[in-house]
């Protein structure tokens, strides 16, 4: 597969921090040269004087610092402050439009996933599918903010986007707006007594509606559940101090995942609750990927690390850095990449992903047709891999992992159907386990 040039915006594991301008900048290094200086305001006095259309300074200084923020990695970027209060509401899970995470892929926006129980998914728009224009309006090569602010508007109004599925010839959907409020965790009690528990994204109240969900499922079987499914396939990850709080509620104390920055006084660990497992004795399944990202893949790795589950599905994403939201006065907000994360082992996701002790593919049927599977490592300007942390700091379980094993993504409206192959697949691996410490089995299940 050819190298992709992509950058994702609903994917990124972001932490936060706040600044009143730029002048910490010089505490961490240099700040830039004269010269430098002087070259940027003399590009922007010839733009201002001679360029076809007259463009204000302000413009020009927003579209430097996109420049610059993008070329450094996939997940880094420059926020106006119009798009910071987006991603804001996005965060805090609730927006208006039709409940797309969408990201840019080779110059056109591309559908991450559908947001479930909204107007996109309920039109069957699918991961991976392009969106070509928006209202008749071309999008190749727009500034990704710009296609979502146009996508995005009034309840009640309509937007109509043409899609380009794979090799098929574009179509035409037309799309009514919503108020979008979402829920990132949905549940269920499974036959048997088992509990499925799926999040398709990590917000700010993802820790307590898992609370509650788990609450709700063992007053249903009367106390006591056999087995848990955390299904965290198609979730493009989020909050780090959810994925945290989300870890906890399964395991008692010990690292969750430790993160790594340039300096090392940055350098933190995050535990468990020493006491804090919902269900300490449940054995326990979750479901991965290709589509799995940082924050999911951070639980299940801080989960398969520590024995307490088992992880089933395909190769995940691979995205292990941190983002942090540094707000600037007056100018919007940076999301730079500013640490790599580590699983409890020591082990580094970035570019690998999480390899299932389970391999369990969607079945074909059940796979979105004509999906293009990307990984991290195949983003432009993706850092490499740098290796588990020395034996003195990391966790002595660290363990070898069979060849990755990668497919397309199911689609979105089968995730928890009586026709998900995957799921399936993870009940009957219950069905075999003991009732406390099941023992994990790295195998293959065809799909």
């Amino acid at each position: 597969m050819k190298t992709s040039h992509l950058r994702i915006i609903a994917i990124a594991c972001v932490a936060s921090a706040s600044i009143a301008g730029f002048a910490l900048a010089s505490d961490v290094a240099a700040g830039p040269s004269r010269t430098d200086l002087g070259l940027l305001a003399g590009v922007m006095q010839l733009v201002q004087q001679d360029y076809v259309h007259p463009v204000g300074s302000s413009e020009l200084t927003d579209a430097a610092l996109k420049g610059m923020l993008s070329r450094l990695d996939p997940h880094s970027a420059y926020m106006t402050e119009p798009e910071f209060r987006e991603s804001t509401e996005d965060i805090s899970g609730k927006f208006g439009g039709i409940g797309l995470k969408i990201m840019d892929h080779n110059g056109l926006p591309t559908v991450l996933s559908p947001i479930d129980d909204t107007p996109a998914a309920r039109a069957g728009v699918q991961p991976g599918d392009a969106i070509v224009s928006v209202d008749g309006q071309s999008t190749h090569g727009a500034d990704l903010m710009e296609v979502i602010r146009k996508i995005r508007g009034q309840p009640g109004t309509t937007v109509k986007l043409t899609i380009q599925r794979g090799n098929e010839s574009p179509f035409d959907v037309a799309l009514t707006r919503q108020v979008i409020e979402i829920h990132s965790v949905k549940s269920r009690l499974e036959p048997n007594d088992v509990a499925y528990l799926r999040i398709s994204e990590f917000g700010q109240e993802t820790p307590t509606e898992l609370q509650h969900a788990i609450s709700t499922l063992q007053h249903e079987a009367n106390g006591r559940l056999s087995g848990v499914v955390l299904d965290l396939r198609n979730d493009p990850g989020g909050l780090l101090a959810s994925a945290v709080d989300v870890s906890g509620d399964f395991l008692n104390g010990g690292t969750v995942v430790s993160i790594r920055g340039r300096n090392g006084n940055d350098d933190q660990s995050f535990a468990a609750p020493a006491t804090g497992a919902l269900l300490p004795d449940a054995p326990m399944v979750v479901l991965v990927n290709g589509a799995s990202a940082s924050a999911s893949e951070i639980v299940a790795g801080a989960l398969q690390d520590r024995h307490r589950a088992t992880v089933m599905g395909t190769q995940s994403f691979g995205k292990g850095s941190v983002q942090t939201i540094i707000p600037i006065k007056d100018h919007g907000a940076l999301r730079l990449t500013t640490a790599l994360y580590y699983t409890a082992s020591g082990r580094s996701i970035q570019g690998n992903g999480i390899t299932p002790d389970v391999v369990v593919q969607a079945a074909k049927d059940e796979q979105v047709a004509n999906s293009m599977v990307w990984r991290e490592a195949q983003l432009h300007g993706s850092f490499a891999n740098p290796g588990t942390l020395s034996k003195s700091d990391a966790a002595p379980e660290a363990k070898g992992a069979p060849a990755e094993t990668t497919s397309p993504p199911i689609k979105e409206e089968l995730i928890g159907t009586d026709r998900d192959t995957q799921l399936k697949a993870a009940l009957k691996y219950l069905e075999r386990l003991p009732a406390q410490n099941p023992a994990i089995i790295r195998t293959s299940v065809p799909g």
